[in-house]
């Protein structure tokens, strides 16, 4: 899995969702996201990109959607039971999960391994006064898997109630959201994560980064089709993970930071 380099730009983004500015046209886009278990073709385009400057990494989100749909308003319910977009950020003890769909409606969660948690702030991390919950992985029900999940580090503290200081997001739908009289091209995302908001829990990283630091990142699409009465559930990722489990940051895409501005690329 070849490390995608991530350009710096010069210039702060405005995070209006539209992806029309110089520095996005620049930047090299992801392939066309694929099966997250097999690595083939995805049904739908999805491609992603990512910047960063000295304040933020940026991510931005082309997707290709015939019939955009979304149906949950409220921030931290589960959106992934809807049409969306997510990044997860690995920092080694710790990451960060993200998810939007196309009504802007934001769900975070961040995980601690457990076998890592001594090393953070057990005041700001208390696990009786915040909701926090253990964390084994998806589909970690079967066998030997039932209590630790399938992961050889084990447990995980999930904190649903984390939420990124300082996030910025946005989308644009191009199409009619929510009818199916029309045929829509889809939808785009811009979203900016503050480097700063992440030093609580991003304790083996450089905030910003150094250039040539590498960090793995997830970036997928989840998906509800119906077709003939059926409904089915693909999931599309930038790489294949391999596994149902997107849990798994040593499966993450390798994102290479690089201090080149991206306005000067070809």
């Amino acid at each position: 899995m070849n490390p995608y380099t991530c350009y710096r730009t010069r210039r702060p983004l405005t995070i209006d969702g539209r992806l029309d500015e110089a520095p996005w046209q620049k930047a090299p886009r992801s392939r066309r996201f694929v099966d997250m278990l097999n690595g083939e073709p995805a049904h739908f385009d999805t491609r992603a990109a990512a910047l960063w400057d000295e304040r933020y990494l940026y991510v931005g989100f082309w997707i290709e959607e015939p019939f955009v749909t979304a149906t949950l308003t409220e921030r931290d319910q589960p959106i992934f039971v809807d049409n969306d977009v997510e990044v997860f950020i690995d920092a080694g003890d710790a990451y960060y999960e993200f998810e939007i769909n196309a009504l802007g409606t934001v769900y975070e969660v961040l995980f601690i391994w457990q076998d890592a948690f001594a090393r953070f702030d057990q005041t700001h991390f208390d696990v009786h006064s915040r909701r926090a919950s253990t964390f084994g992985g998806n589909f970690d029900r079967d066998g030997l898997a039932f209590w630790r999940g399938a992961h050889p580090r084990g447990l995980r503290w999930a904190f649903t109630d984390w939420d990124l200081p300082g996030l910025q997001t946005a989308v644009q739908v191009d199409g009619r959201l929510n009818e199916r009289a029309s045929v829509d091209r889809g939808w785009t995302v811009e979203l900016a994560f503050p480097w700063a908001g992440m030093s609580a829990w991003a304790l083996n990283r450089n905030l910003p980064p150094l250039a040539g630091d590498i960090w793995r990142m997830f970036f997928g699409r989840f998906e509800h089709l119906a077709i003939s009465g059926q409904t089915i559930h693909p999931a599309w990722s930038w790489d294949p993970i391999g596994s149902p489990d997107t849990h798994t940051p040593e499966r993450f895409t390798p994102i290479m930071f690089s201090d080149d501005d991206v306005e000067e690329r070809p």
